[in-house]
């Protein structure tokens, strides 16, 4: 797939729609640009457009939307909420897929150095793109934002990276910078905006200052006031999710703003946000309050709920979450989202790829899938309700063995690709050779591991299918049965890919492991369905009898 960047410059205007409307349009003119979001405020007096592409489609439409600022928006008279200290106020470059940091800071640099060009405006690198460490966080680029960038300017310390070193009225200054996905996230308390900034100054990661540091890593914060909703939000940044959730967040401020007294109702994701970042939250609260949810859609909903995403606006998932508002324009579709036939025809095809490997997941998945589904039909009903606390168990573990099953349908296609592209390398000078040897060898792992995990994913079902096998609904038994065949001959396919591509493995001993690996991960297979199908056989029996 080729690599998708994605773009979020924030524009010094909220409250123009037809300004706002003419950006957004010419970013939806630029060729190859998907505007996902926009999403304007009016306290704020700031829109944060959303838009994804190629590098060089998000450059030019970056630029494009930059010339159309340049035109109608006018910074000498500019007020609003938040911090900000240019027209074009910050163009973050995110790398989404097949893309690494190190693009979108190429990126980044390439648009600084054409808006600086064709604009003849000052413009500063921030986050991964910057050029000297004290610009890498964009409030110490942005600390006296517009008023006081006059006299900044006249500081050699803070020449910009790219651009005249002088002040520009109506546009000011703008921060190009690459970073990872940040989530700009508010939580709204019906409070006055010194009891939301008391609260933004206790969590927010600087505190007040280096001897009183507030909770949250990665955290940014301020506390600000929406007339036209009549109520105050802590208004935050997290620039790094796998270090603070979004949901430690929330709970947070959830927390302080109880200490205090105050109200909170709901909360606002700014622009787009990782599927992820909801799914955890879910996971959260399911661990929390000892709920049962199990399928994407109802976990994405929970936390809808429990992070009041509805309050101001409606949060609609297809819209908002990254990887749904992006999955319709996607050329090159994952071979896991195809419909049945679709996949069953594009195996039928004079291609060797997707294959006996894919087809093996793909069978396994379904196999742990009947077994969440006998689970589902087995528990919440009066008649079972003794076996409650068996289903929960096994439940999560089956659902769990049959969504981690699904992605490896296309990374078994992958592997094979990889090996096949090395193949095709040319080998005419030492350093060809040298180069596709080792091509060749991570190739063939590739096609050697990859069906070793299916194999081990498959089998992380069985106790748990043994479970619902005893004690499941009887009238699914056939269900069960189906299951477990099918979980059989995904870890037994999953084996003949293994088998077959072992010779390639020219190091004998690691040959020797990963066939001992792949005999042990048949053998358990082969011993469960076994097991399970004499189970049902003898649950069937007694049925029959009584």
């Amino acid at each position: 797939m080729d690599k998708l960047i994605e773009c979020v410059p924030n524009f010094s205007e909220g409250r123009n729609k037809e300004t706002i409307d003419s950006i957004a349009q010419s970013i939806r003119d630029t060729e190859g640009c998907n505007l996902l979001d926009v999403d304007p405020g009016a306290s704020t007096n700031r829109t944060v457009f959303t838009f994804v592409g190629s590098p060089t489609a998000v450059v030019n439409g970056a630029l494009n939307a930059a010339k159309v600022a340049h035109q109608l928006i006018d910074m000498t008279s500019h007020t609003g909420e938040h911090p900000r200290f240019g027209a074009m106020d910050v163009c973050p470059f995110i790398p989404i897929r097949n893309a690494t940091m190190e693009d979108c800071v190429e990126i980044a640099n390439c648009f600084a150095n054409q808006l600086a060009q064709q604009l003849n405006v000052p413009v500063y690198l921030y986050g991964a793109a910057a050029a000297q460490e004290e610009r890498r966080l964009l409030p110490n680029i942005r600390a006296g934002e517009y008023e006081k960038l006059d006299q900044k300017l006249k500081d050699s310390t803070w020449k910009p990276d790219y651009g005249p070193q002088q002040f520009v009225p109506r546009w000011g200054a703008t921060a190009v910078g690459a970073r990872k996905f940040l989530i700009a996230y508010n939580v709204n308390l019906m409070s006055t905006k010194e009891q939301a900034t008391k609260i933004a100054f206790n969590i927010r990661e600087r505190g007040r200052g280096e001897n009183k540091r507030g909770k949250l890593k990665n955290v940014q914060g301020i506390g600000w006031y929406l007339d036209e909703r009549n109520l105050a939000q802590v208004s935050t940044n997290i620039t790094d999710t796998d270090v603070t959730k979004l949901h430690q967040v929330f709970e947070e401020v959830v927390s302080d703003a109880k200490e205090y007294n105050l109200p909170v109702v709901g909360s606002e994701i700014v622009g787009l946000v990782p599927l992820q970042v909801l799914l955890d939250a879910a996971e959260f609260y399911i661990s929390r309050d000892n709920l049962m949810i199990l399928d994407e859609s109802s976990k994405v909903n929970l936390a809808r709920h429990q992070l009041g995403l509805d309050f101001l606006k409606p949060f609609n998932p297809d819209e908002r979450v990254i990887e749904y508002a992006i999955r319709n324009d996607v050329v090159n579709f994952p071979i896991s989202t195809l419909s049945v036939k679709s996949f069953v025809d594009e195996v039928a095809k004079r291609s060797e790829a997707p294959g006996g490997g894919s087809v093996s997941a793909a069978v396994a998945a379904m196999g742990a899938a009947l077994g969440c589904m006998v689970g589902q039909l087995s528990y919440g009903k009066k008649k079972w309700e003794n076996i409650d606390h068996v289903i929960r168990k096994a439940l999560p573990i089956v659902y769990n063995a049959a969504t981690d099953l699904v992605p490896l349908i296309d990374r078994d296609t992958e592997a094979f690709n990889c090996f096949f592209k090395a193949l095709k390398m040319p080998d005419s000078t030492q350093e060809e050779k040298d180069k596709k040897r080792s091509a060749k060898r991570e190739g063939i792992m590739l096609s050697v591991t990859c069906p070793l995990t299916t194999m081990a994913t498959g089998n992380s079902a069985w106790d748990a299918l043994m479970e619902l096998a005893i004690h499941g609904n009887i009238n699914c038994v056939s269900d069960i049965q189906v299951g477990a065949k099918c979980l059989h001959t995904g870890v037994w396919g999953a084996y003949q890919n293994v088998k077959i591509n072992l010779p390639e493995v020219k190091d004998e001993d690691t040959r020797k492991k990963l066939r001992q690996e792949a005999e042990e991960a048949l053998g358990r297979a082969d011993e469960c369905l076994e097991k399970i199908l004499q189970i049902v056989q003898q649950r069937q029996i007694q049925a029959v009898s009584s």
